[in-house]
């Protein structure tokens, strides 16, 4: 029996909620994005992590879809978008506003982002806040990388090789790891994302991410940026945020910022606690929109 045979009936209820793919170019790059709801309405954007894609989103999404239009896309580099030569976080930003618009979101949309994507949307609500209706931040390190961090970088950049190509599906799926490592995790959630991280290639099957992207991209201070909109942040108990850096993003978001934790979940909480994600995800949005 497969994991998602052995799915929750929520899970399987929003994998079948009616789902709308599309594209828009941005900046010279084709950006895949999926939307639940009706068009017209005001909504979410849901923006993915390093490696990651929009299907990462597919049993969230649908649970925040009443009354809004939320929209998951692709960054470039990542899932079904192109890959580019260079990658920043301005770019990045325009692709999120786009998809936006291109998905059916009227007015100003909020922005759910998780770790890198939770950079990204922290970003845009520092470049583009006076068009944004707030932005949720997931369990992201908002904190420039030190010489170190940057150094290790460039060595993973320096030592990308071609992408892996395994025989089969099956045998990729079973490859594959979340970065950082977490032990706790929904069988049929990650196999579920797991499998949609794939894609054919001569051989065989790769994973869609850009393994040059560390190479390519340039990313300026975090710490010089000022959120322009209303922001909340949460914060995973068994994240990648310690207290020490929990109490810096505090005094750095200003003390308007909301910040809650997750309980009992790692950095991946939508694989481990998807139902924490999304109540704590309606709740800040029912007070915002009230």
């Amino acid at each position: 029996m497969s994991d998602n045979e052995t799915a929750p009936g929520w899970f399987v209820d929003a994998l079948a909620t009616p789902v709308d793919k599309g594209t828009v170019e941005v900046q010279g790059a084709t950006i895949a994005y999926r939307a639940w709801g009706d068009t017209g309405n005001p909504g979410v954007v849901l923006v993915h992590g390093g490696m990651a894609h929009s299907g990462w989103w597919d049993h969230i999404g649908p649970q925040l879809a009443q009354g809004r239009r939320v929209v998951a896309l692709d960054l470039s580099g990542h899932g079904d978008s192109m890959h580019r030569e260079h990658y920043s976080l301005e770019a990045w930003s325009a692709e999120v506003l786009a998809a936006a618009a291109a998905g059916g979101i009227t007015g100003r949309p909020v922005l759910l982002g998780h770790s890198m994507g939770g950079i990204v949307s922290f970003a845009t609500a520092h470049l583009h806040g006076d068009r944004l209706g707030g932005a949720i931040v997931l369990d992201s390190p908002i904190r420039d990388l030190t010489p170190e961090e940057l150094e290790m970088r460039a060595k993973i950049a320096a030592n990308a090789g071609p992408p892996k190509v395994y025989p089969s599906v099956d045998a990729a799926v079973a490859r594959f790891r979340l970065v950082p490592p977490q032990d706790t995790a929904e069988p049929y959630v990650l196999d579920r994302i797991a499998r949609g991280s794939l894609k054919q290639v001569e051989g065989g099957w790769s994973w869609k991410f850009d393994n040059l992207r560390m190479g390519r991209e340039g990313r300026g201070s975090l710490e010089s940026m000022t959120p322009r909109c209303r922001l909340a942040y949460f914060r995973s108990e068994h994240g990648i945020v310690d207290d020490t850096l929990a109490a810096r993003i505090r005094r750095h978001l200003g003390p308007d910022a909301l910040m809650v934790e997750l309980p009992a979940a790692g950095h991946h909480p939508m694989i481990d606690q998807p139902l924490a994600v999304v109540t704590a995800a309606r709740t800040v949005l029912a007070t915002w929109e009230g």
